[in-house]
């Protein structure tokens, strides 16, 4: 006789994995982690769209600010003309930055009577502080502002800006010649500028980078005024 023969079946391995199909807290974990992937790139991506429909609008009233600000820093009647169409790129390394910049070249009945550029300190007490100066044909200094937004703290070094104190205007008029090197700095290091209480790291940093303007003026900016006039 023939003896017949059932299939063997092996039992599974002790330490086989549980299926994933069959273990309901398995599933409950990647069902909440797939939820939680897809409201991350919704969340990612609305941003992204946001930041793109708006950023026409941060750039019209980042313009807006910045020729607001052109016309406080450079008197009224000694300029005639356009300031955002009368422009010269110039080096940036001078004044703190890795790119060219945009200068720009006041003029009256058409002969520059001056320059305003920007400038960046990296000493200030939260960081960066971008400084918009202008000067006449002279190198004196026809005012400064602070280009928004800067990192200093609230109450302390923010004085740099107009609306919290009249600090920042005690540069009008000073220049190279009434304004010795040594005395480019705060009374507490010697110089002539008040600092503020609390706070001498932002108004120190603000005074040095004015005075390194000046000497920019001095040594280039006299040449672009100078080659802009008919």
């Amino acid at each position: 006789m023939t003896k017949s023969h059932r299939p063997v079946t092996q039992p599974p391995p002790h330490n086989a994995a549980p299926s994933l199909t069959r273990n309901p807290f398995l599933r409950a974990t990647l069902s909440m982690g797939a939820l939680l992937a897809a409201f991350a790139l919704a969340t990612l991506t609305l941003c992204m769209l946001t930041a793109w429909l708006t950023r026409p609008l941060i750039e019209k009233n980042q313009q807006q600010a910045l020729v607001q600000t052109l016309s406080q820093v450079f008197p009224h009647d000694k300029f005639d003309n356009d300031l955002m169409a009368s422009t010269v790129v110039i080096a940036g390394e001078p004044l703190g930055y890795k790119k060219e910049i945009t200068a720009y070249i006041p003029k009256l009945q058409n002969r520059a009577t001056g320059l305003i550029f920007t400038i960046a300190t990296h000493e200030g007490y939260g960081g960066t502080i971008n400084l918009l100066i202008g000067t006449d044909r002279q190198g004196t200094l026809t005012g400064v502002r602070v280009l928004p937004p800067h990192p200093e703290t609230p109450g302390l070094g923010d004085k740099i800006e107009t609306k919290k104190s009249d600090w920042i205007l005690g540069f009008t008029g000073r220049s190279l010649q009434n304004t010795p090197t040594k005395k480019w700095a705060v009374k507490k290091d010697g110089g002539t500028f008040d600092s503020f209480t609390g706070a001498t790291i932002t108004p120190r940093a603000v005074v040095s980078s004015v005075h390194q303007a000046l000497v920019f003026f001095n040594e280039q900016g006299r040449e672009l005024v100078r080659t802009n006039n008919p």
